[in-house]
């Protein structure tokens, strides 16, 4: 199930990049505009794939890493919505970030699920990879 995040993630941060970042920019270049005009910044990409990678390998602190991500996702997504819903602005781009955000929302849901309801192994299975890359070397 871990390698279903990771891959989950990894396309959550390219669909994150291509919405955020490669559509806008080529809506300014097609329209004679500043590139970054529509442009919102974001580092969530570069979070979900660390933690992809994390979840790929397993290191010693990746179950309270993805544990961490997944609240404060959850927190900012939630109140996010909060605050848009008060008063929705439904352009082409906020469209684009409430749909995204709605997959984010929901992976972290599931991945805290999966984490919470199998915290005993996916430990077990942490301590076992710490112990295997300790014998490696």
């Amino acid at each position: 199930m871990n390698r279903f995040f990771a891959y989950f993630l990894f396309i959550l941060a390219a669909w994150t990049i291509v919405i955020k970042y490669l559509f806008p920019i080529a809506y300014a270049i097609d329209n004679d505009l500043p590139l970054g005009t529509y442009v919102y910044l974001d580092f969530w990409p570069v979070v979900h794939v660390a933690l992809g990678w994390s979840l790929l390998h397993w290191p010693r602190y990746t179950f309270e890493f993805a544990v961490a991500v997944s609240i404060a996702e959850i927190v900012i997504i939630i109140s996010k919505f909060v605050m848009f819903l008060a008063a929705p602005e439904w352009t082409i781009w906020r469209t684009n970030w409430f749909i995204n955000k709605i997959f984010v929302l929901g992976c972290f849901v599931m991945l805290l699920t999966w984490l919470l309801l199998n915290a005993s192994s996916v430990k077990a299975m942490q301590s076992s990879s710490s112990t295997a890359k300790g014998t490696a070397g």
